[in-house]
């Protein structure tokens, strides 16, 4: 028997974007746009804008050319920046979506533990799905059963086993999820960052459990942005970035690498805005701040190209932590900005975020006219560190922290 467990052979995956799926119309519906459509499509043209087949035609590769091979019984990382293509490799891995080119072979039973949602039967109870994932791993009754005890503990659902998982929380729902796929023993363990959701108490135990994993030999591909995680538990890391492997070496190497050579994360680039005068060519967080952890400053970075100068322009920056809490609103008026590139930081001064995932908002007016207004623009984690968490204020609503920042605009090369 082959020592081979993954092997991904020039893989790519294409999507289209910005079509969507047609309803059904009406014959009066037909009429209207039989109608209208010449003038429609005479009114887009003189705009320089695509029509018909040729705005459909926009596509983007999540994965290009990726090739790699996985022996049994190896711990892997997958790293890189949000958009890398790191999840989409796990759905062609786990059957749910199929590569455009390439192929990938796998050799065991498959456990897959991606965005929640994935895996269960809305309809049927969380018994029901654990024998249910069983069968489909191809284990036998007696299999399950003498798992059954231990997988229900671990989840900590033992009052909710019998009700449909439709009506779990997406707490529940991972932790139940997460149990399944470490207990029944799948030959194979592909898991992506839905630890996230949970809480840092379960994290912590699924990263435990995790470990036992890896010491039973058994193949697991981890997708992480904890560079802790990834150091600790596995013995390879591949880096990916723009849906291309940019390395594949030891976990050490690769985090210093992702770490160091990307110590920005640009996306969208540039990213689409209200005004044809107003471009951003790039928004970026130092993951170096974020590695440093504490008390520390993380610096966010947005270049702008103006075509002509531009006064009263309000910048508005928002960081939401992983349970939906708003708990930074900065907004600052920048009296003008002048025609060219230019660069606006804002400084987190000594920021006190305690471990975790958090997501960025951006908002900018100009003259109180919108230009651009992303929610969850991008995400990023701090450090599992050792803090003292008596900063938080204790509210039910939302968590309070004290985020000092600053405002700096430079000038940059045109």
């Amino acid at each position: 028997m082959s020592d081979i467990a993954i092997r991904v052979d020039s893989l790519g995956k294409q999507y289209r974007i910005g079509s969507k799926q047609q309803g059904y119309k009406t014959l009066r519906d037909t009429l209207a746009e039989t109608l209208v459509s010449p003038f429609r499509r005479a009114q887009k043209l003189l705009r320089g804008q695509p029509y018909g087949a040729a705005a459909l035609d926009e596509t983007i590769w999540a994965l290009k050319d990726i090739s790699f091979e996985i022996k049994r019984g190896e711990v892997v990382g997958i790293i890189g920046p949000n958009g890398a293509g790191k999840t989409t490799l796990l759905k062609i891995l786990s059957r749910i979506t199929e590569p455009t080119e390439g192929q990938a072979e796998i050799h065991g039973r498959v456990g897959s533990l991606l965005e929640v949602g994935t895996g269960f039967h809305p309809e049927l109870t969380g018994r029901e799905n654990i024998y249910l994932n069983g069968a489909i791993l191809g284990m036998k009754k007696a299999e399950i059963e003498h798992k059954f005890g231990e997988i229900v503990t671990f989840a900590e659902i033992e009052k909710f086993i019998d009700t449909p998982v439709k009506h779990y929380s997406s707490g529940m729902y991972v932790r139940l999820a997460f149990a399944v796929a470490a207990y029944l023993e799948p030959e194979i363990l592909l898991v992506d960052e839905v630890l996230a959701v949970g809480d840092i108490a379960f994290q912590k135990k699924c990263l435990g459990k995790m470990g036992d994993v890896v010491k039973e030999g058994r193949t697991v591909l981890f997708v992480s942005h904890n560079m802790g995680a990834i150091q600790q538990l596995t013995s390879r890391a591949i880096l990916i970035s723009r849906g291309r492997v940019m390395a594949d070496t030891d976990p050490m190497q690769a985090v210093e690498l992702y770490l160091g050579e990307t110590s920005k994360v640009e996306i969208f680039t540039p990213l689409k805005t209200d005004r044809d005068d107003f471009k951003i060519n790039s928004f970026g967080i130092d993951y170096d701040s974020l590695e440093s952890g504490f008390n520390k400053t993380i610096t966010f970075d947005v270049e702008v190209c103006l075509e002509r100068s531009l006064r009263d322009i309000r910048f508005g920056l928002g960081i939401v932590n992983s349970i939906g809490a708003r708990i930074l609103t900065s907004v600052r008026t920048i009296s003008s900005i002048s025609k060219g590139n230019s660069r606006i930081s804002v400084f987190l001064k000594e920021h006190r975020l305690p471990p975790g995932r958090y997501s960025v908002t951006v908002g900018i007016d100009v003259a109180g006219v919108s230009v651009l207004y992303k929610e969850n623009l991008l995400t990023f984690e701090i450090s599992d560190l050792t803090i003292d968490n008596s900063f938080l204020t204790q509210r039910r609503d939302r968590i309070g922290i004290f985020l000092p920042y600053e405002y700096h605009i430079k000038k940059l090369n045109n």
